[in-house]
């Protein structure tokens, strides 16, 4: 049995994912482990690339219409290693941050559900060190921009453990991009909510685990760097209405009365998004405006609607792919 499964899906992303598999393997020497990828629409031609230059890695094609948790489960399902490591593909490793997270979770009491690394933006800034409980209420307060998640939970306080001078914090909850977490306790919590489509599967992961009464904690050192910030696209246009009918759905727990109590502040804050970006199009038209006000149309017009999160993405995917 091999220490690490590395579960990645990428999208037709060659840029993000060869920088990815070449961190992993540079970097990670402590540990055995194995990657399973998740090709996700990809072209034929790059796959086929992809395979020949990464001999090591196990390929999954996926060529449905799959969302995060759905994608990650394909592979997660086949999972050989003692513990899971979740991984965006637009992650780099700058250090043996895989190494240290297996150390950290042999060395942390038993009860420990998930260890994370710390997030570094691309130019080297902090993106999120551990993170808050994320209630309801937060959730609806940030999307009237009334709330802000600390980037870092560990100022100020005493570590709750240190491993070979690593300081480690309890974290309330993780972020998807990269986090450690036992492949039988994952098993055993059902892998990933596939009611979700690409969010909060990871909130609701951390939510899970921590009512079951496990621990999750962050490393400080072991860090890995995110460039979410230079992936974003169009495809927001069918990303974000699918996740905010998913946290929707989630932060009322399907309770038809708390979720229209969280669903009409949603939908005012949207929908004031919305008459914002129709100004400026109308002032400024550009692609990214039009996209940017498509977006928010789209969100205004899922929130109440009964269609599933894989639905509402679908049917706006269609949408684009009938543009091009």
């Amino acid at each position: 049995m091999v220490d690490v499964s590395i579960i990645i899906v990428c999208m037709n992303r060659p840029d993000n994912l060869y920088p990815c598999l070449e961190s992993i393997h540079r970097t990670t020497v402590r540990v055995s482990y194995e990657v399973l990828m998740v090709a996700y629409m990809y072209d034929p031609d790059g796959l086929a690339k992809a395979r020949e230059d990464f001999p090591w890695v196990t390929f999954i094609e996926s060529n449905e219409i799959r969302g995060f948790s759905e994608n990650n489960n394909l592979a997660l399902k086949r999972a050989q290693g003692r513990y899971c490591f979740v991984l965006n593909d637009d992650t780099e490793l700058p250090g043996p941050a895989l190494d240290w997270l297996v150390e950290d979770f042999e060395a942390l009491p038993e009860g420990t559900a998930i260890v994370s690394p710390t997030l570094l933006d691309a130019d080297g800034s902090l993106q999120l060190c551990g993170r808050q409980p994320y209630p309801a209420r937060r959730y609806v307060l940030h999307q009237w921009h009334l709330s802000d998640e600390p980037r870092d939970i560990t100022a100020g306080r005493e570590p709750d453990a240190v491993v070979n001078g690593r300081k480690l914090f309890r974290s309330w909850n993780i972020t998807g991009a990269a986090f450690l977490i036992p492949t039988e306790l994952f098993r055993d919590l059902g892998w990933f909510d596939e009611r979700f489509f690409f969010t909060p599967e990871d909130i609701a992961l951390g939510d899970l685990a921590r009512s079951k009464g496990y621990r999750l904690y962050v490393d400080t050192s072991a860090q890995v760097v995110h460039k979410w910030r230079t992936t974003a696209s169009r495809m927001m246009r069918a990303i974000r209405p699918a996740a905010v009918r998913g946290s929707l759905i989630h932060f009322s727990g399907s309770r038809k009365c708390k979720y229209l109590l969280l669903a009409v502040p949603v939908w005012l804050a949207e929908s004031g998004k919305r008459a914002k970006a129709a100004i400026v199009q109308a002032l400024r038209p550009s692609p990214a405006h039009r996209t940017e006000l498509l977006t928010y149309r789209n969100i205004t017009r899922s929130i109440f609607t009964r269609r599933s999160p894989k639905e509402i993405f679908t049917k706006y995917y269609k949408e684009l792919q009938e543009e091009t």
